[in-house]
């Protein structure tokens, strides 16, 4: 099975911050572009953040830019994502996927599948 569990998430203070993980069973995560969406209570699924197989190429969302970083171990099977200075609207279940057509630098949620099971990021006061 190609299977993504996430990882990571909990309770953060706003300016806290969290690093999340994405780790691949079922296939080799180092031969996947991977990307991280995010979705809030009564909000449709966005794209956060994007990584090339190799790691060399990466996107983010406006609203992430400068304070989230993803990156990859391939010898882990796991892509990460270190975000700092978390905002309450970061709020969300966060997910990642994994990029089944080849353009998922383009962060829309038909170009991914795979989908984890969402890790829970809370930032609040």
């Amino acid at each position: 099975q190609l299977q993504l569990v996430e990882s990571g998430g909990g309770l953060v203070q706003p300016g806290g911050s969290l690093r999340l993980s994405c780790a691949a069973s079922g296939f080799t995560l180092g031969y996947a572009n991977i990307g991280w969406f995010r979705q809030a209570p009564g909000k449709e699924r966005e794209g956060v953040s994007y990584i090339s197989s190799s790691g060399r190429s990466t996107y983010y969302a406006d609203s992430v830019k400068g304070r989230f970083t993803i990156s990859r171990d391939n010898a882990k099977n796991t892509v990460y994502l270190q975000m700092n200075n978390l905002k309450p609207e970061d709020t969300a279940v966060y997910y990642c996927a994994r990029d089944q057509t080849g353009r998922g630098r383009l962060l829309r949620t038909a170009d991914f599948g795979s989908w984890g099971q969402g890790t829970q990021v809370t930032v609040s006061s």
